[in-house]
Formats: C-alpha cells, structure tokens, sequence
C-alpha cells in the first residue's frame, strides 16, 4: 500500500511538529515508508492530495485539524471525479478544531489510532458540497465533509482563527468565549431556506447549520442526529431570540439537549438553498466550511452519498 502523509506543520499551536520524530517513528512502524508533505498556506493541502492522489497513493492520512482534514478531503473528491479512483483518507487529529474526529470516536493516543488505522477497512461515507460566493464576489465551489453552516458559525471563525491564543488554549474555551462575544455584537440576518423541493421558509436566524458529522465549534453536538451513511444532511436552524437567554441555553448544545429549544429547528434533506432576503450587504451572512470561512451566502448545499473513503 502506498501512503502519502499531508502535515499541518502550525496545527495545534505546532505540537505535531514539535513530535514528529516520534509520529514518523510510529507511521513508519504501522504503514512502512511513505511520502511526506508539508503545508505552508491555506490550500495546500487541497493542492497536495490531488498530487498524491495522482501519483497512486492508496491512503492519505491528514495530520491536522478539521481545516487540514477538509482541505485533504476536498482535494481527494476532486481527483476521484477526474480519474474514478480511489484513494482512501484517514486522520491524525491535531489541531484547534478536531470535531468531525470526535464524531468518529477516534482513540486519543496515537499509536493506537495508528494501529487501528493500519489494520481497517475503508468506509465509504457521505460528503457534501457547497457552492457560495468567495470574499471576492466570485462564485466559487468545494466539498465539506463534517459541517458547512452560515451566521454566527462564520463570525466566529474568523474571530477564533484571527485570535493570538489559538494553539495555546484548548479548543473548547477558545470557541465558547468567541461564540460568545461574537453573539453580543452579531445582527441577525433574515435569509430564505429552501430544503430539496419543499416550499422555501423566510426567518431572522442565528445560525443555521447543514451537518454530515455531529459537532462543531470544539466540541458543541450541534447536530445529535446526523449520521455519515444515511444520504442526508440534518439541518439545524437557530432562529433569532433573546440574546441573554441563547448565551445561557448554549450549554445545552455540549450535549446535544438542544433539540426541543423553542428557537431550534431541525430538518433532513439532501439539497439545501440559502439565500439572502433583501439586500445582501445587509442579510449576506458568513459561511462556515469545516471550521474556515472563505465566504458567504447566497450557498447552495448538496449531499454526496457514499462519495468519501474513509479509513478509521
């Protein structure tokens, strides 16, 4: 088997890095020799496992956070639609946001993740795909494989990944304190959601969030139901309320007691349309792709059945 190893080499505050002759140790234990490839900038890694997936790796392993996992992800789909073959995907999670890790129950210590690894099977598993426009103004397309969400989760983002202690803080306190923050500042915007072929729903919204995995913002189960092998996206529409009263009842989405929340609305389909209602400067809110937000809405979000390889 031909294993290609894509390294964020800044996640979680660099710590992967730092540890890396003893992980190199291990891989080469589990896996033999492989093809080493470091990140220098947002894309790399999208760039890196399209030319992995080229040169016929079988496996590529992701080391990194939610962004580096989604970014692999995102190249190996792409390559799958230009050749037909597979190349299967697996993670080392280390980063500021491991979430779509946590909803796969990933052990902790690496050389039993790395063990489990080596002696599964690839799965296939859902993935999704969203078409926004970029900060540019421009029309632009990529695949998500955990959760792709817009509001408030798009705010946050950029506060979380513009913020000097990322790495240095866990994950956790890091994205509750910037929800938080951002949340007391955020406007709600009103957007139309239309799910496959259902009458479209206008709403002032918070959040509204189009999940393959289960948790996002470093830890928070926003999505209890969602499940990577069902064909459909569980869809989780945060309406607007009183401020004071949502920071509060935030700690109900930790442990996913948030479904029967009188502002909450859950939805399943495999096609979901978001648009701006009214002027889009004003109601054109972020959106959040695994963790990143590279742009906003009008989105279109598209489920992918089975189109992922996953080895864990």
């Amino acid at each position: 088997m031909k294993v290609g190893v894509i390294l964020n080499p800044v996640a979680g505050g660099g710590k992967l890095k730092q540890d890396w002759p003893r992980v190199a140790a291990l891989l080469k234990t589990h896996f033999g020799e492989f093809d080493l490839r470091e990140t220098l900038a947002e894309g790399d890694a999208e760039r890196l496992a399209i030319d992995l997936a080229a040169q016929g790796c079988d496996l590529v392993i992701a080391a990194g956070g939610d962004g580096t996992a989604s970014e692999v992800a995102d190249g190996l789909l792409q390559a799958f639609d230009e050749t037909r073959r597979v190349t299967e995907l697996a993670l080392l999670p280390c980063g500021t946001g491991i979430d779509f890790a946590r909803g796969l129950g990933l052990p902790k210590r690496l050389d039993v993740l790395l063990k489990q690894i080596a002696g599964a099977k690839g799965r296939k598993v859902d993935a999704g795909r969203i078409t926004y426009v970029d900060d540019h103004g421009k029309l632009a397309s990529r695949h998500f494989i955990n959760i792709a969400s817009l509001g408030l989760s798009g705010v946050t983002d950029r506060a979380v990944n513009a913020d000097k202690r990322k790495g240095r803080v866990s994950a956790k306190a890091l994205f509750y304190w910037r929800t938080v923050a951002e949340f007391v500042r955020y406007r709600f915007q009103r957007v139309r959601i239309t799910v496959d072929d259902g009458k479209p729903v206008e709403a002032s919204i918070a959040l509204v969030a189009v999940a393959n995995g289960r948790f996002f913002g470093g830890g928070m189960m926003i999505a209890p139901d969602a499940d990577l092998h069902d064909g459909q996206f569980e869809i989780v529409i945060l309406k607007a309320a009183s401020k004071l009263q949502l920071i509060w009842d935030l700690r109900l989405v930790y442990g996913g007691r948030h479904r029967n929340h009188p502002a909450i609305t859950m939805l399943r389909g495999r096609k979901v349309l978001v648009e701006p209602v009214g002027s889009a400067s004003v109601n054109g809110a972020l959106v959040d792709i695994d963790g990143e937000s590279p742009g906003r809405i009008p989105a279109t979000f598209e489920m992918l059945p089975g189109a992922l390889t996953l080895r864990y």
